[in-house]
């Protein structure tokens, strides 16, 4: 009976933000380290369909068109990539008949496609996003939404002005863990905000981005003139091509793609618009395989006291070697406790202190004379009562996602949702440039060596 009781499973309504039919305060007080399960049973409808077009068709291409096909009333409509093996690959996976082309623009001229998915290069992000709001498609952007800080402006005007749905891609906005851990912050389960450690190590060539380079890769096979029509005159290169995060030309490295995904969770748990004050270092350990973009790298930002949070430190590590074997855990740090999200996994341990001060132990009490020691204790412990010297105790709590449990899913479905509605989704271009802003700049940070300082509010660099 007593194991049944440590293994109970709360349901919990994360999308109602309901915690079942008790307050948190009285579950808390149950038996030490329970488990819950957060139960999740969104409904799906497909009243109206759905045409959509994938432009960027490699990895985060293959898994977005999964996850969107999975949503009822979403048909794919069309595939665009530069390369010629992806072209044919798309049309082994959907079919010969399948409407593919290596012009992204052709496919934005087809009356019958509703969506686009935007997977390409980080350098082609705003340019692809702007054209396909101009021709009437809504648009999931991956992120980072924008390649360079100053891009961002133009996008959100263009998606305001449009009147079309825009989602960015940071998946984990969409979950249910961190619906949950949004909640369970307001609720103070943790005491007063002030710090948040976020880490996202990897150790492995993949998860490096060495990716395989196909043996046909050469400048016709992947339409290399037009790939750097955004960046201007570049001798062909397949390691930047295909390996493109690693190379500042092309992509944004750790900072553009894995410390926006702290950005986005930390930015969603806490209501945050974005850090004051941003600076990062990094340095080159182990991929010495002519990247130009660190394969370690860390960021510190100051946030303010605002209305929606109190004042907190972030941190930010990525590591590519990591003896760890890979890691990925946002943990925030509170005056009585501490919530580590991993994935939608949750957990949460309390740490009170006593209502009053400290005195003895670690202590300079007893560098005094014993007569000053003895009348200073007898007034201490006349003062404050042992309950009053004892720290709260608050039980631990863990929390789970159901079996196959998808947030990805999750993302898609909001995406198509708001498409149908008219609903706002929550990964907006206003949410997702907070998030790209200040990871870019840890970019501009480590390349310039200087502190960033940014306006959250307005969503501007401060000079």
């Amino acid at each position: 009976m007593k194991n049944n009781r440590r293994d109970f499973l709360q349901k919990i309504g994360a999308f109602g933000i309901a915690s079942g039919a008790f307050p948190l305060s009285s579950l808390a007080a149950q038996e030490k380290a329970e488990t819950r399960i957060l139960q999740y049973e969104k409904p799906f409808t497909s009243a109206d369909k759905i045409r959509l077009g994938v432009i960027g068709f490699g990895v985060q291409g293959h898994f977005d068109l999964r996850s969107a096909l999975k949503v009822p009333g979403v048909e794919l409509a069309g595939i665009c990539d530069l390369y010629t093996g992806r072209i044919q690959n798309a049309k082994e996976l959907y079919g010969d008949q399948l409407y593919t082309t290596r012009n992204y623009k052709d496919l934005l001229d087809r009356p019958d496609i509703d969506a686009v998915i935007i997977a390409t290069h980080d350098v082609w992000h705003a340019k692809i996003t702007l054209d396909a709001l101009a021709k009437g498609k809504h648009v999931y952007c991956e992120k980072p939404m924008v390649y360079k800080i100053s891009e961002g402006p133009a996008v959100i005007a263009a998606q305001k002005k449009s009147g079309k749905v825009l989602m960015v891609g940071s998946q984990r906005v969409s979950s249910i863990g961190l619906a949950k851990a949004k909640e369970l912050l307001a609720a103070g389960e943790i005491g007063k905000l002030n710090m948040v450690n976020a880490v996202y190590d990897r150790q492995s060539s993949i998860g490096a981005w060495e990716y395989t380079i196909p043996k046909d890769a050469n400048a016709e096979s992947t339409d290399w003139e037009r790939f750097i029509e955004v960046t201007g005159k570049m001798p062909y290169d397949s390691k930047k091509f295909f390996w493109w995060r690693a190379f500042k030309e092309v992509g944004t490295g750790v900072a553009g793609d894995l410390f926006i995904h702290l950005l986005s969770g930390t930015h969603l748990v806490t209501n945050s618009k974005g850090p004051e004050t941003i600076y990062s270092t990094g340095q080159f350990s182990h991929w010495k395989d002519g990247r130009n973009l660190p394969d370690v790298m860390s960021g510190v930002m100051q946030y303010g006291d605002t209305a929606e949070h109190p004042a907190f430190q972030l941190t930010l590590q990525v590591n590519f070697v990591s003896g760890t074997g890979g890691n990925e855990v946002t943990r925030f740090v509170g005056s009585e406790g501490v919530m580590d999200v991993k994935g939608n996994n949750i957990s949460i341990k309390r740490s009170i202190m006593p209502e009053a001060p400290g005195f003895g132990g670690y202590d300079s009490v007893f560098t005094f004379s014993k007569a000053m020691q003895d009348e200073m204790t007898k007034e201490y412990e006349a003062k404050w009562t042992p309950a009053q010297r004892a720290r709260p105790k608050k039980d631990d709590i863990t929390y789970a996602p159901p079996a196959g449990y998808d947030e990805h899913v999750d993302h898609f479905t909001n995406f198509f949702e708001a498409i149908r509605s008219g609903k706002p989704v929550v990964e907006d271009a206003t949410f997702g440039f907070r998030a790209a802003a200040p990871a870019l700049a840890c970019n501009e940070s480590y390349l310039n060596k200087k502190i960033i300082h940014w306006d959250p509010v307005n969503m501007k660099l401060k000079s």
